[in-house]
């Protein structure tokens, strides 16, 4: 066993019991006269969410340099997404170290950190335009589709996947965002009605927790009374970011909660899927939050995205897993990065997903123990990281196969080159030598 894979031995026992429960905002010199009875309000979250840098200035002030501030200057300027992040995350950012900080990195880029696009990148990395038969659907598995009712949230993570429509247009990316428009919903409802084979339905986004409970009622009864629809997800990152909401949106939980009981009269799941990515993100808020929503029977999963120095370290991997755990959230996913547009300095090698899946399964209970996946560019759905059909990893290029979702088709994922040695980042560097290499890997496949 090598050295990284014992490295979650370092955990100290039981450290994943541990929960953060200080008045940590106090720290920021603009809260710093802010209650805890303040502070646990999401109205108060949303009305004071940052949105731009001139607001992280004021909450900081000198604290910060003028280098840092430029940089995060130079951040807009490249990054594919605004700035929203909720007073809640911006105050467990370690500002002492904003920098190494996994917190800061995820949602306020500063322009240091960027490295060019891989050259395979995609802005719709997974095909999703591509496999959508009516507007806000996704239709890739037989029996499954994706639902974006919206495209708001309550954060920007600069890591998004869906980057190409979430947030806002950018300096460096002009979007068609939309709102609620129940005219499309019905549309939807109507395109899996006529679809008997589909019984499971994600409504993503954006974010659900954008939803308000007039339409989280609206779209979970919809779909309910669908004969053929057996589950339902709501998915939210919420949970992870914006904990207040469960605890005090009482009219928003108890539509959740309808709908999850009208599931059950039913028998059909209702469920929410939810998005912790460090450990650094669950405090004592989070473990009150899912408390009331064990309270109520309902069921969260969680799904998390590799990223390099954020979570791509085997004990940051193991306390993420045994603390989703301790709350009652299951560890489902964790996903490698997908190849959309200024992310490149996030993402790992696939032989690193491997790795860590190799070093986190036996840590914990099985069924607590997240799959790691590769979303396949391309449309090919999710892969386990060890059912590639070939890797060349001289050169990153791991070659895959989807039978059942994609039959005949051939995907291609890649390594970040920055990972790569010197004289395999020259051959990226020549458009000729790529395709070769492309069409040597696929061909080493034999498919």
């Amino acid at each position: 066993m090598s050295k990284d894979e014992i490295d979650h031995l370092k955990i100290k026992d039981l450290e994943h019991r541990n929960f953060r429960n200080d008045d940590f905002w106090k720290s920021i010199p603009g809260f710093a006269s802010v209650t805890r009875g303040e502070f646990s309000d999401h109205m108060w979250q949303l009305k004071n969410s940052i949105r731009k840098i001139d607001q992280v200035k004021k909450l900081l002030g000198d604290r910060m340099s003028k280098e840092f501030y430029d940089d995060m200057v130079a951040g807009q300027h490249i990054t594919p997404m605004n700035i929203r992040i909720t007073p809640y995350v911006f105050s467990l950012i370690d500002w002492n170290d904003p920098l190494n900080c996994p917190l800061r990195k995820q949602f306020l880029p500063v322009g240091s950190q960027f490295i060019p696009d891989h050259p395979m990148h995609m802005a719709d990395s997974l095909s999703e335009d591509e496999d959508s038969p009516v507007p806000m659907l996704t239709h890739r598995y037989p029996d499954k589709v994706l639902f974006l009712p919206l495209t708001i949230c309550p954060v920007y993570c600069s890591y998004c996947t869906r980057s190409r429509i979430i947030g806002g247009s950018t300096e460096s990316v002009e979007k068609e965002t939309y709102g609620a428009n129940q005219k499309y919903w019905d549309d939807v409802f109507e395109y899996i009605r006529q679809h008997p084979k589909i019984e499971d339905v994600v409504i993503s986004g954006g974010d659900s927790y954008m939803l308000n409970a007039k339409q989280i009622r609206y779209i979970g009864e919809n779909l309910l009374k669908i004969p053929h629809i057996q589950r339902i997800r709501y998915a939210t990152k919420g949970i992870a970011i914006f904990p207040q909401k469960i605890l005090t949106d009482d009219e928003w939980v108890g539509a959740i909660s309808e709908v999850h009981k009208l599931g059950r009269a039913f028998g059909k799941q209702v469920v929410i899927h939810t998005h912790f990515s460090s450990h650094l993100e669950i405090t004592k808020w989070s473990q009150m939050a899912m408390d009331r929503l064990f309270s109520e029977g309902i069921i969260v999963r969680n799904q998390a995205v590799l990223q390099e120095g954020v979570n791509n370290h085997v004990d940051d991997m193991v306390l993420l897993t045994r603390k989703l755990g301790l709350i009652n959230i299951q560890p489902y996913y964790v996903y490698m990065h997908d190849m959309v547009p200024g992310c490149e300095h996030f993402r790992t090698t696939l032989s690193d997903g491997i790795r860590l899946e190799k070093a986190v399964r036996g840590t914990t209970a099985g069924f607590n123990t997240p799959t790691f996946v590769c979303d396949l560019p391309g449309g090919g759905g999710k892969r386990n990281v060890s059912s590639y059909e070939y890797y060349d990893k001289e050169n990153g290029i791991s070659v895959w196969t989807a039978p059942y979702v994609k039959p005949g088709k051939v995907f291609t994922y890649f390594d970040p080159i920055h990972k790569l040695s010197p004289e395999a980042q020259k051959r990226w560097l020549s458009e000729n030598d790529r395709k070769i290499m492309i069409d040597e890997a696929i061909k080493k496949a034999n498919l």
